[in-house]
């Protein structure tokens, strides 16, 4: 398991992350609120605004309050020291 810090002390399996994207978007809204429907979305962005939305292999979507090219970097510096 290769933990991402997705901000406020929650993490993500790397593993599991199909995609971070931006929640401005008009399909992503619709995921998102598909997935609160149909209780699969996971709010960890503790109160603050969504900037970003990671959608997983297992169907759940995750709201972050941290931006997606935040997450992204987080991610490879995880495969670099990984590598070292």
């Amino acid at each position: 398991m290769k933990p991402v810090n997705i901000g406020f002390g929650n993490v993500v399996n790397e593993d599991r992350i199909v995609a971070v994207v931006s929640p401005e978007a008009a399909p992503i809204k619709r995921i998102v609120q598909l997935a609160k429907d149909n209780g699969s979305a996971i709010d960890a962005t503790c109160g603050r605004k969504t900037r970003a939305v990671i959608i997983c292999d297992s169907g759940h979507v995750v709201l972050s309050a941290l931006l997606p090219d935040t997450i992204a970097g987080k991610t490879s510096k995880n495969e670099e020291k990984n590598a070292d």
